[in-house]
């Protein structure tokens, strides 16, 4: 069973609702696009695949579409633009995966490959989530809903990660960072997303 982390939530079954979407044998999602970070590094052990993270981000806060998220995750985020912009300066960070407000899956680091989404961190007893954890991103932040179309780009990508690898619990950056992070935030709708998971949606 796969556990939503929140105690009200039922389990997830092992075996998810079908997904066309697939991970490639070298980690890439089939139905994303591909924008390489240089911002990873190996896994201490790559069969050890056992968290998903749900972010959110935006670049001012609150403003989308702009290019900002990719540019960050690529280091070429102009930090002279925008005055919040300036304690993110030489700061390497990814996350697999991003979802935009329209829907698109973009995906910035393989699967197979440790991606720099979680920082000081810990889950179930263990530190360092990035070494056992795979990052998603959804555009947005913690005082506006996320979009409809983000919610099924989200459900149709956990399926196919949880086909593919052997995560037991799905978690918010907030749970493995507390008093540190708040994302996904408030508007993240937990109930509708661990629903469409169990075909209940």
């Amino acid at each position: 069973m796969i556990r939503i982390n929140r105690p009200d939530f039922p389990e997830v079954p092992d075996i998810p609702a079908p997904s066309l979407w697939t991970i490639g044998p070298d980690g890439w999602c089939t139905n994303a696009r591909p924008v390489p970070s240089p911002n990873y590094n190996g896994r201490p052990d790559p069969a050890d695949i056992a968290l998903l993270v749900i972010h959110n981000i935006s670049l001012p806060q609150g403003q989308f579409a702009n290019g900002n998220i990719e540019n960050l995750f690529l280091n070429r985020l102009d930090c002279d633009c925008h005055a919040s912009f300036d304690s993110l300066r030489d700061l390497k960070v990814s996350s697999h995966f991003l979802i935009a407000r329209d829907g698109q899956l973009i995906q910035f680091v393989s699967t197979l490959e440790r991606a720099w989404h979680a920082g000081i961190s810990s889950f179930d007893g263990r530190s360092g989530c990035n070494d056992f954890s795979i990052g998603i991103e959804l555009e947005g932040c913690d005082d506006l809903p996320f979009e409809t179309v983000q919610y099924e780009t989200l459900g149709a990508l956990t399926q196919c990660l949880l086909a593919r690898f052997p995560i037991q619990h799905i978690a918010g950056h907030n749970e493995i960072a507390p008093g540190r992070k708040t994302d996904p935030g408030p508007f993240f709708d937990w109930q509708h997303f661990t629903q469409s998971l169990s075909g209940l949606a």
